[in-house]
């Protein structure tokens, strides 16, 4: 048997929640039903509470149940501590986004980055002010950067395989040629041939030449020259921009909504022209660890990414 002074009595949650009851009914049945037990079952917890704070309590006057001055006293503060119970041991009772404050830390390329700044900063501006969003370069091994929090929210092509992350796809686009106006393949089809011919710039962080286009072109017995390789598209399409060098780009299915991925080039004034190969798509999606799954804070960032990046997406409820 648990002895009468245990700090273990002392913390039982359960006692908290009948002393509230008993002392805001003053009543041994009603608080039973109240917290869907028994009369037997309150008496015994009563008892309990008795030899717990050495007081009755409750009292006999008549018919009725009246509480002793102790009883009076912790009254308040037994609801208080109940309240604070449910909210601790509760669900999430949700954030409220103009009351966020901080900083989410977002790791993207530098494509996938100029089309999320924008957005983002229009709904926090709209929802969360006091929101502000850290972007970084892809130099960080995303897997243990989202485990060890220096990350919130990986933004891109995932291409890491880590059991533990969580992934949701966002869009699935297809690559595009972009040249400037009046390049020599913006006059006439497009051919295979004529593709392979002209210059090109290739986007790779690990400094690769060759990718899905040289694939595609090997099946048809052709080959490109690739003069540069840069670590980012917005730097491969300022030099396709002024220049004759040919770059791809990330650009929507046929039959969807614009890409936010091809403002910038779009805004450059480049030309972007359908592959006459058969190229695989292009996924961009979102990583985060499980930690932050039910994080409403991390919600909101989450829906935010995908408004960013979805035209006409709304928020969740």
């Amino acid at each position: 048997m648990m002895p009468v002074n245990s700090p273990d009595a002392a913390l039982d949650a359960n006692l908290a929640i009948a002393l509230d009851a008993l002392l805001a009914e003053n009543s041994v049945t009603r608080a039973a039903a109240r917290l869907h037990t028994s009369p037997a079952a309150m008496s015994r917890t009563l008892a309990r509470l008795r030899r717990t704070l050495q007081d009755p309590l409750l009292v006999r006057a008549g018919q009725a149940m009246v509480p002793t001055p102790r009883a009076l006293a912790l009254r308040e503060e037994a609801a208080a501590v109940v309240q604070r119970l449910g909210a601790l041991l509760g669900p999430d009772a949700g954030v409220d986004p103009a009351a966020l404050r901080g900083t989410f830390t977002l790791q993207a390329a530098d494509l996938v980055g100029a089309a999320l700044a924008p957005g983002l900063l229009r709904l926090a501006e709209r929802e969360a002010p006091g929101v502000s969003f850290r972007l970084r370069a892809e130099e960080l091994e995303a897997g243990p950067a989202l485990r060890d929090g220096r990350i919130d929210l990986e933004v891109g092509a995932i291409d890491h395989v880590d059991p533990e992350t969580r992934v949701e796809e966002l869009v699935r686009l297809r690559m595009m040629a972009a040249v400037r106006p009046g390049h020599p393949l913006t006059e006439g089809p497009l051919t295979p041939a004529r593709l392979a011919a002209a210059p090109h710039v290739a986007v790779s962080r690990r400094g690769r030449f060759t990718g899905p286009l040289d694939t595609a072109l090997a099946g048809h017995g052709l080959r490109r020259r690739v003069g540069i390789v840069l670590p980012g598209h917005l730097a491969a399409m300022t030099l396709a921009a002024r220049s004759d060098t040919v770059c791809l780009v990330p650009a929507a299915l046929p039959g969807d909504a614009p890409s936010p991925l091809t403002g910038d080039a779009l805004a450059l004034g480049l030309h972007l022209l359908d592959i006459p190969l058969t190229l695989p798509s292009v996924t961009v999606g979102m990583a985060w660890h499980p930690r932050h799954a039910a994080d409403r804070a991390h919600r909101w960032l989450r829906d935010a990414v995908r408004r960013t990046l979805r035209p006409g997406e709304r928020p969740a409820p």
